[in-house]
C-alpha cells in the first residue's frame, strides 16, 4: 500500500482555510464523488466516520444535508445551501454544523484543475470570524480530511478501475 498524499493546509487570510490535493483521476469522478450520495457515503468522513445521513439537492439554491457516526456512536450533523455548482471545475456552498463550536456560516468553495488525467482539489473555507477559523485550526482538521481525502483516493482508483474508465453506469436512485 502506497502512503496517503499530503493534504496541503495555508492560512491566507485570518479567515480562510485552503486545503489542496491532488487525485490520480479526471475532474469529472471527483466532482461526482463529492455531489452524488452513492459514492459520498463511501468515503467522506476521518477513519471511523461514515456517513449515516445523506441527502443532496444539487442545484443553485438547494440544500445538502450530512450526518456522521463516529466509532463510538456520536453523530455529528451539518448542511447548507448550493451557491455554485458549474460542472466539473467549481462547487460553492454554505455551511453550518449542528452544534457549531464558532459564528456564523461557513462559506466553501472547491476548485478542481485537472491536467494530464491528474486532478488537484483546492477547497477554501472561509469563516465569519478569524477567530472561528483560528478554533477550526486547534481541531485534528488536518488529520481528518487527510484519512478522508485518502477514502477518496481509494474510492477513485477503484471506480476508474473498469474498463471504460468512467463512472458512467455506477449510478444508482
Amino acid at each position: 500500500m502506497t502512503k496517503p498524499e499530503p493534504v496541503t493546509v495555508t492560512t491566507p487570510t485570518d479567515r480562510q482555510i485552503v486545503l489542496t490535493r491532488s487525485f490520480d483521476a479526471p475532474c469529472q469522478p471527483v466532482f461526482d464523488a463529492l455531489t452524488r450520495p452513492e459514492l459520498l457515503i463511501r468515503w467522506f468522513g476521518a477513519r471511523g466516520w461514515n456517513l449515516v445521513v445523506c441527502e443532496v439537492d444539487l442545484r443553485v439554491g438547494g440544500a445538502w444535508r450530512f450526518v456522521s457516526r463516529g466509532p463510538d456512536g456520536t453523530e455529528m450533523g451539518h448542511g447548507g445551501v448550493y451557491r455554485v455548482i458549474l460542472p466539473p471545475g467549481r462547487l460553492g456552498y454554505t455551511e453550518r454544523y449542528d452544534d457549531q463550536s464558532y459564528p456564523g456560516e461557513t462559506l466553501i468553495s472547491h476548485e478542481l484543475v485537472e491536467r494530464d488525467n491528474r486532478t488537484t482539489l483546492t477547497s477554501t473555507v472561509q469563516y465569519a470570524t478569524p477567530q472561528g477559523r483560528d478554533r477550526v485550526l486547534r481541531y485534528p482538521m488536518q488529520r481528518g480530511v487527510s484519512e478522508s481525502y485518502h477514502r477518496l483516493s481509494e474510492l477513485l482508483a477503484e471506480l476508474l478501475d473498469r474498463p471504460t474508465g468512467t463512472l458512467e453506469g455506477r449510478r444508482t436512485s
